[in-house]
C-alpha cells in the first residue's frame, strides 16, 4: 500500500516549476489558436446579471426551468465561480451557497449540511453527480473525499436549500446537491492543468475530446494529486495527507435532434492518513493511531433522452456505482445498481405533468472490527419508487401552482409518502414570490439498524456500547418556505427565503445501564427527539459596472431541539460572504472573497462538548489570459490567519486545524 507523501514547501514550487516546462511545449501552439481567433475558454464572465439570475435549472422540477422563476430556495454555482476563484473541491464550492455549512474536519474530511443538523456524517443532505446518488445509506451520509473531479467538467452546480423529497426520495430533508458536468461536445480538445502550492502539491489533469462520428463526441480524462498535511493547534504536521489517482471518459451522441444517449464513466484509488482513537483492552480503554485508509471504487452511468415536443420528453437512466474502504482492522464494500424512468406532458392547456418509475438494488459487505460488529454482515437491500407532480398554471405567466408526491418501498421502514404543494406568483417579469409546504423523510442508517458499536469516550476510562434498534422508524420532516426575488433594476437582484422547519422522530442516543468491568456505557438508538429550527437566508448581487460583480449573502438560524443534550449548537447561528469579481484589463481579472462564520459546538465521542470559535476567511487571486487558450492564477487562502480550526472529527478527539495557504495554476486548452 503506498504512503502518502509529505513534500516541502520547496519541493512544492520546484514541482510546480517542473509542470510549467512540461507544459512549454503546448504553450506556443495555445498562443497560436489566439492568433487565429480560436478560444478555447468559455467566457461567462461576459454573461450580464439578468442573464446569470434567468439561468436555466433543472433540479426543482425534473425539467429546465429559470432559477428566477423557481418556487425554491436555489443556487446555482457555475463554472466561473470555480474558476475565478482557484476551487479546487466540490467542498469548497459549495461553500459559496448562502446558509450552506461547510467545515473542514482535516485535509480530507468535512462535514457539510444546510439547514441545521451538521457532522461529518451529515445524513439530511442528498448529492447527486449527473443524476447518480452519492448519499450512502450505510452511515447515511457522503465521502466527500471521493467525490472529486476535474474541476474544469464542472457545468453548474445546482443547490436546493430545503426538502427536495416529492422528486428526488428520502434524505433529501434539508437540501439536494446536483452537480452537473459538460457535454462533451463543449469541452473539444486538448486540456493540461497543473496546479500546486504550501498544500496542494501538486494536481495534474490530462484532457482529451475529440469527435468519433457525426454527432458523437468523447471525452477521456486522468487526474492525480498529492494533498499535504494540515496542521495541529500548535504547529505541527496533522496525519492527515492524502493522494488519489483518477480517470474517467464520456460518449454524448446526438443520432438526431429527437434522441441524446450518455454513456459515462469513473475510476479512482484513493490513500489517505487519519488519527482515530480506538477502543482498547487496558486501561485507559483507548488507544489514539494514525492509520492508512485505502479506497477505491467506480461508477458506469447511461442515460437516454427522448424529445417527443417542446412540451413533451421521455428518458430513462442507469448507473452502477461500486464503492470499497479498507482501514486497519476495519473495511466496507457497497454495490448500487439502480435504474429509473421520467416522462413530461401537457395535460390540457393548465397542467404541465411529470412523472417517473424507478428500482434500486443495493449490496452492503461489512466484515467488521473490534469497534464496530455489523448483524448481518451483508445486506441485499431493495428501493421502489414513483412519482408524479403537476404544475397548473392558474393564470398565464403570472400564478402557478405545483403539487406532487413521492411514494417509496425500503427495507429499512417500509412505505413512505413524502408530499410537497408549492405557489409561485409572478407579478412582473422582475419580481417572484413563492410559499412551499414540504414533507419529507431521513431513513435509518444501516449503522443505526444492524451495529453493535464499541467506542472509546477519551479521556475518560469508558467504553460507550451502542446496541442496533432494527424497529427504527424514519425521521420526519414537515417544512414551510416563503421566498421572495427582486430585480429592480438591470444591474441588481435580491433573494430572500425564510423557513421554519418542524422535525418528529428524531433519531437520538439514550443512555441505558451502566456495567462494570471494564467500565462499559450502555446506549440505545431511538425515536426519541423532535423540535423546530428556523431561519432567514437573504442574497444579494450588484453589477456596478459591466467588468465588475459584487455577490453578498447573509443566513441566520435557530434551532429548539428536544432533548438539548442530544442536539450541540454545531450549526453556525449566523453567516456572511462577499464575493468580488473584477476584470482589470480584459485578460487580467482580480477576484476574492471574505466569509464570516460563527462559532459551533461540537460533540464528539469525548463526553465533553468542544467549542470551535468563529472565524473570518478571505481568499484573493489573480487570473492572467495573455491568449484566449493560456490561463495562469495565483491565490492566497485563509489570508486573514496562519490556521483556523473549523469542525472536530466523530473518530477522535485530535483538533486539527486549516491553515493559510497559496496555490498557484497553470491551465492550456487547445
Amino acid at each position: 500500500m503506498k504512503r502518502p507523501s509529505t513534500i516541502s514547501t520547496a519541493n512544492t514550487f520546484r514541482a510546480l516549476r517542473n509542470g510549467a516546462l512540461l507544459l512549454s511545449m503546448f504553450v506556443s501552439q495555445a498562443m497560436r489558436g489566439a492568433e487565429t481567433g480560436d478560444s478555447a475558454f468559455q467566457d461567462t464572465n461576459e454573461l450580464s446579471l439578468e442573464q446569470l439570475v434567468n439561468i436555466k435549472i433543472t433540479s426543482v422540477s425534473k425539467k429546465e426551468t429559470s432559477l428566477e422563476s423557481s418556487p425554491a430556495a436555489v443556487t446555482v454555482i457555475t463554472q466561473d465561480d470555480i474558476r475565478r476563484l482557484g476551487i479546487e473541491s466540490i467542498p469548497d464550492a459549495l461553500r459559496l451557497v448562502p446558509g450552506m455549512d461547510v467545515a473542514q474536519i482535516n485535509s480530507h474530511e468535512w462535514a457539510i449540511s444546510i439547514r441545521g443538523f451538521n457532522d461529518q456524517y451529515a445524513n439530511d443532505l442528498l448529492v447527486l453527480v449527473d443524476g447518480r446518488a452519492v448519499y450512502t445509506p450505510a452511515f447515511g451520509g457522503v465521502f466527500w473525499d471521493v467525490q472529486d473531479l476535474p474541476m474544469e467538467d464542472i457545468d453548474r452546480i445546482e443547490v436546493i436549500r430545503g426538502p427536495g423529497a416529492t422528486l428526488w426520495g428520502a434524505n433529501a430533508v434539508n437540501g439536494v446537491v446536483n452537480i452537473i458536468t459538460k457535454n462533451s461536445k463543449d469541452t473539444q480538445g486538448t486540456l493540461v492543468s497543473v496546479s500546486g502550492g504550501t498544500w496542494n502539491q501538486p494536481s495534474v489533469t490530462v484532457q482529451y475530446s475529440g469527435q468519433l462520428a457525426t454527432n458523437l463526441y468523447y471525452r477521456t480524462y486522468l487526474k492525480y494529486f498529492n494533498r499535504d498535511s494540515f496542521v495541529e493547534p500548535g504547529g505541527g504536521n496533522a496525519p492527515d495527507a492524502w493522494d488519489s489517482v483518477r480517470g474517467g471518459m464520456r460518449l454524448d451522441w446526438e443520432p438526431r435532434t429527437e434522441d441524446q444517449f450518455t454513456l459515462q464513466g469513473d475510476g479512482y484509488d484513493t490513500v489517505l492518513r487519519e488519527n482515530v482513537d480506538a477502543i482498547s483492552s487496558t486501561a485507559p480503554f483507548y488507544q489514539s493511531s494514525d492509520l492508512l485508509d485505502h479506497e477505491t471504487g467506480g461508477n458506469v452511468l447511461g442515460r437516454w433522452t427522448h424529445v417527443i415536443s417542446d412540451t413533451s420528453q421521455f428518458s430513462v437512466q442507469a448507473y452502477d456505482d461500486y464503492f470499497s474502504q479498507e482501514q486497519s482492522g476495519d473495511s466496507e464494500r457497497q454495490n448500487t445498481f439502480d435504474v429509473d424512468a421520467q416522462h413530461r406532458f401537457e395535460l390540457g392547456e393548465r397542467n404541465d405533468i411529470v412523472w417517473g418509475l424507478g428500482y434500486r438494488y443495493s449490496y452492503f459487505d461489512f466484515p467488521g472490527s473490534p469497534s464496530i460488529v455489523f448483524n448481518p454482515e451483508i445486506r441485499n437491500d431493495q428501493l421502489f419508487s414513483g412519482f408524479v407532480q403537476d404544475e397548473i398554471t392558474l393564470a398565464p405567466d403570472r400564478l402557478h401552482f405545483t403539487v406532487g408526491t413521492k411514494l417509496e418501498h425500503n427495507d429499512y421502514t417500509g412505505f413512505e409518502v413524502e408530499p410537497s404543494a408549492r405557489l409561485a406568483w409572478t407579478p412582473s417579469d422582475r419580481q417572484t414570490l413563492w410559499a412551499a409546504v414540504s414533507r419529507a423523510v431521513r431513513t435509518p442508517a444501516i449503522f443505526n439498524l444492524d451495529a453493535q458499536v464499541n467506542d472509546p469516550s477519551p479521556p475518560q476510562p469508558v467504553i460507550v456500547s451502542i446496541k442496533p434498534n432494527p424497529d427504527l422508524k424514519s425521521e420526519t420532516l414537515i417544512a414551510y418556505e416563503l421566498g421572495y426575488r427582486v430585480e429592480p433594476i438591470q444591474r441588481l437582484s435580491f433573494d430572500v427565503t425564510g423557513f421554519y422547519n418542524a422535525y418528529r422522530d428524531l433519531i437520538v442516543y439514550v443512555p441505558g445501564a451502566f456495567t462494570f468491568p471494564p467500565p462499559v456505557q450502555q446506549e440505545t438508538t431511538q425515536n426519541a427527539g423532535s423540535g423546530d429550527t428556523y431561519g432567514t437566508e437573504v442574497s444579494g448581487e450588484w453589477q456596478p459596472f459591466n467588468k465588475w460583480r459584487l455577490v453578498a449573502s447573509y443566513s441566520l438560524f435557530e434551532s429548539q431541539l428536544q432533548p438539548g443534550s442530544s442536539f450541540p449548537q454545531n450549526t453556525p447561528q449566523q453567516q456572511a460572504q462577499l464575493r468580488s469579481y473584477l476584470d482589470l484589463t480584459p485578460t487580467l481579472e482580480f477576484n476574492g472573497m471574505v466569509s464570516y462564520v460563527d462559532r459551533v459546538t461540537v460533540q464528539t465521542i469525548s463526553p465533553v462538548p468542544v467549542a470551535i470559535p468563529s472565524y473570518v476567511r478571505l481568499d484573493l487571486g489573480l487570473v492572467w489570459r495573455p491568449a484566449k487558450s493560456l490561463e495562469l492564477g495565483i491565490w492566497g487562502q485563509n489570508l486573514l490567519q496562519a490556521r483556523h480550526e473549523e469542525y472536530l472529527g466523530d473518530t477522535t478527539t485530535l483538533q486539527i486545524a486549516v491553515p493559510r495557504a497559496i496555490m498557484a495554476k497553470i491551465t492550456v486548452k487547445f
